[in-house]
């Protein structure tokens, strides 16, 4: 099977960011995707920046084609523009994390089509219980013979950007201990989680014909990896991240993965052997990340070496930052180091439920203020 992948002659960017219709009395979910895209869409000078997702208390924002962090926020910002004031005459807020702390999947109803209906029959249960949110980063790669190796190369960082955007700790209305419970409900997906590592493209378009043979997949978009190549688009994307709150922390984490992308690219172009892991070091990563954020206690290469994330997190950040003065995003993958410093999404919301003595009703309230926040400063 040949997969031809469109490669982008500009490490170019593209953010998706999924965000949850809330109540704003109860701060419950509510199902008015539709009702929003009536009022919002009109008001949009391009209506393809708002998309529909899986549920109907989903809409997720889209940026086009962008040349820096700073161009896709204010393409973001454009766009909220529209939906904020069409969200506030349906009495809606926009919720911006990896989960919701107690609304039950019951109450949820399934967009309209076929591609959506036939994933619930597919997957019942679990796929029913698909209350998740997330962020996906977009990079343009020039070579597709350099896709492969580049994202095996980027799942060294996969705790990085999980540990730094979790924001999923409450479930159902119980703290489940963990950072991020999204990136462990989401992998029960069929064709979700970890990417397998390939070296060589040839491998990815002998995987999808399997898949597509088999009757697993009907097509590539169906192939839900934590990170995959978006060969029409000639990107990898990134779709590690949970749902984020606020423009401030989506600029950071949107400018690390650019950063990382496109370091390892030039790396690779370059002629040097780009590190990897063994998938079990990578799988544990990913599960101590989502279990302690922060606090996890990483494990660096293929030799076994451990270090505590925030630590490795300050040299990375000084190692980029040529990457980012290149790119032009000095400033937001400078402000990545303010997340550990105020506390990542699910420590800020774990301080309001401990404040408030668990009003989870507050912590909603908290995550829809943020957003709110940066809308007016950035106004």
């Amino acid at each position: 099977m040949r997969i031809d992948f469109q490669g982008s002659a500009r490490p170019t960017l593209g953010v998706e960011w999924e965000l949850a219709l809330v109540d704003r009395t109860t701060r419950d979910l509510r199902n008015e995707a539709n009702h929003l895209f009536a009022r919002a869409r009109p008001r949009l000078p391009d209506p393809e920046r708002l998309h529909k997702e899986l549920l109907r208390n989903t809409v997720e924002l889209v940026t086009g084609v962008c040349d820096t962090v700073g161009d896709a926020m204010d393409d973001l910002t454009r766009t909220l523009a529209a939906v904020v004031p069409a969200a506030d005459e349906l009495g809606l807020d926009l919720y911006g994390a990896g989960t919701h702390p107690f609304a039950s999947w019951t109450g949820q109803q399934l967009t309209e089509g076929h591609r959506y209906q036939e994933l619930i029959d597919r997957t019942q249960w679990w796929g029913r219980q698909m209350l998740i949110w997330g962020v996906h980063v977009h990079v343009g790669v020039p070579e597709r013979d350099r896709v492969m190796p580049v994202l095996s190369a980027l799942l060294n960082w996969y705790p990085h950007l999980q540990a730094l955007s979790a924001s999923s700790p409450v479930w159902a209305g119980v703290d489940t201990g963990y950072a991020s419970n999204r990136a462990l409900m989401f992998q029960q997906l069929p064709t979700a989680g970890l990417p397998f590592q390939f070296q060589e493209w040839a491998e990815f378009e002998a995987f999808a014909e399997d898949q597509l043979t088999t009757g697993v997949i009907e097509d590539l978009s169906e192939i839900r990896w934590d990170i995959r190549p978006a060969a029409h688009l000639g990107t990898i994307e990134n779709r590690v991240c949970d749902g984020v709150s606020n423009l401030d922390d989506l600029a950071a984490l949107v400018a690390l993965v650019h950063c990382l992308v496109v370091d390892l690219d030039t790396r690779l172009a370059a002629g040097e052997t780009l590190p990897t892991m063994p998938p079990w070091h990578v799988q544990e990563n990913k599960w101590r990340a989502a279990r302690y954020g922060l606090d996890a206690i990483i494990i660096l290469d293929a030799e076994s070496n451990e270090r505590l994330i925030t630590d490795d997190l300050a040299d990375l950040l000084v190692r980029l930052e040529p990457v980012a003065d290149r790119l032009g995003c000095s400033a937001e993958l400078a402000s990545v180091a303010d997340i550990p410093r105020r506390g990542a999404s699910y420590q800020r919301q774990r301080r309001v439920a401990e404040e408030t003595s668990g009003d989870l009703v507050a912590v909603v309230d908290s995550v829809v203020r943020e957003l709110r926040t940066g809308i007016d400063q950035r106004g």
